[in-house]
């Protein structure tokens, strides 16, 4: 993670140190990373994961007394009296970085893949906006027939000289049919074709708006909107809704800030 134990960074300063080769020391200096330790799988040798959560927990505050506070820190257990008390320490998180609450049963093992039952990611409820269709592409697999990823924006400029600008692509969060309802759609309204993608006709009188879920939003120098969005995915088609009432960058840009301090409000 990024930051110091009692003042914790976000994902996108976290992204500032990632995929470099080297990380100059002012890098370093503006965006300190420190280790946040969850559970412990090996100790002098031996192998822990078949112990339960509760043996394992102990172990792991007593190896925490060996390192140094300022560079790894122990996730701390929540306790509650009931789940609607859980329910309000998911949704609404004492730091907008965190995603939600991770439930263990204390007798659990630590297991390979995604068992269900042991452990549950009780994630926040997404984020969501109006998006418009912008360009789309051939999937892969049993896909390759249908344009299945897409490329979505939202509004930005005065009124009267409003325009589309990209916010984040998706390929998930439809249903097959619905997949077979774009795939028509995109066919229907292409405008331009760039090797394998088609660029959609996306105009304030004609548009397919796209609602959009996402986990949250990264600065990013890449895409023209000066933001990306953090696993998005097609949560709904709204055939229902104009296109010129999709949202505008300045939505997505008060939750950035919203992100980045807490105290703000989108």
């Amino acid at each position: 993670m990024v930051g110091t134990p009692s003042a914790t960074g976000t994902f996108s300063d976290l992204q500032q140190r990632l995929n470099r080769k080297s990380v100059s020391a002012q890098i370093m200096q503006r965006f300190p990373a420190f280790v946040r330790c969850y559970d412990l799988l090996q100790e002098d040798g031996n192998d822990l994961r078949n112990l339960p959560f509760r043996d394992r927990r102990a172990r792991l505050e007593a190896f925490m007394q060996t390192l140094d506070p300022a560079r790894f820190d122990l996730s701390p257990l929540v306790a509650f009296a009931s789940w609607s008390e859980l329910e309000g320490l998911r949704s609404a998180p004492p730091h907008p970085i965190i995603e939600g609450v991770m439930l263990k049963r204390w007798d659990s093992p630590y297991l390979a893949g995604r068992p269900k039952g042991p452990w549950f990611k009780w994630k926040r409820d997404p984020h969501t906006i109006d998006a418009v269709l912008m360009y789309a592409q051939r999937g892969h697999g049993k896909r390759s027939s249908f344009y299945s990823d897409y490329t979505f924006g939202v509004w930005t400029g005065p009124e009267g000289a409003e325009e589309l600008v990209p916010v984040g692509k998706a390929y998930f969060g439809f249903t097959d049919e619905e997949l077979k309802q774009i795939d028509k759609y995109v066919r229907d309204n292409t405008v331009e074709r760039f090797g394998p993608v088609r660029s959609v006709r996306a105009d304030r009188r004609h548009g397919l708006v796209l609602e959009v879920a996402f986990e949250g939003l990264n600065r990013s120098s890449r895409h023209k909107s000066g933001l990306a969005m953090r696993f998005p995915r097609i949560s709904r088609l709204r055939w229902d809704k104009p296109s010129a009432e999709a949202d505008r960058i300045e939505t997505l840009r008060a939750l950035l800030d919203a992100q980045v301090n807490p105290s703000s409000k989108p």
